[in-house]
């Protein structure tokens, strides 16, 4: 079934009914949504659409009107899937930055699972994008942004555990990506 979910336009206005009141997260989406324009040269032309718009909507779980596990990932997935966005749109805001690894620390991996992650430049893409744009929208380089992450959550929390054991997984999405780009200006 078409959605206009799957559009950079569509899925704009969907973060923006819902993300505006949030702030920096508000701030950061419109960054990684940028980000992701510069890194889709790495993509194949049909495919570029696909990265913008989820860029757009990796974070719409944050939402207070969607928040059921208090896991973003799966939350904004599981919004998505209701809406009958286009299951691999869904997809990769399911495992958008290293999901995997927050959805073991938080005993969710059987409910990320539902959502089979794809290994793509796609999914390398949307990471560089929001894996280079800190919190409230700041272009950081990959190991700035781990460092900021690793200091905004507490030791021995969910997302530092994730993030720790993720790092070397997100770098290399990050390094893919740069290599796809090759000499074109970031």
């Amino acid at each position: 079934m078409p959605s206009a979910l799957d559009t950079p336009q569509g899925a704009a206005e969907l973060a923006e009914s819902l993300l505006p009141p949030l702030g920096n997260r508000w701030l950061h989406t419109q960054a990684v949504a940028a980000r992701a324009v510069e890194a889709s040269q790495a993509l194949p032309e049909n495919e570029r659409d696909l990265l913008v718009a989820a860029a757009w909507l990796h974070d719409i779980g944050y939402a207070p009107e969607l928040r059921d596990t208090g896991f973003h990932p799966l939350d904004g997935a599981r919004h998505l899937a209701s809406l009958g966005a286009p299951d691999r749109l869904v997809r990769l805001v399911a495992h958008h930055s290293g999901a995997v690894y927050e959805a073991e620390q938080r005993g969710l991996s059987a409910e990320l699972a539902v959502y089979e992650r794809e290994d793509s430049p796609v999914l390398d893409a949307l990471i560089f994008a929001d894996m280079t744009t800190g919190p409230a929208g700041q272009r950081f380089d990959f190991d700035k942004r781990i460092d900021e992450i690793l200091v905004r959550y507490e030791p021995g929390s969910e997302v530092h555990n994730a993030i720790s054991k993720a790092r070397p997984y997100l770098g290399g999405a990050v390094e893919r990506t740069l290599a796809r780009l090759g000499d074109q200006p970031m």
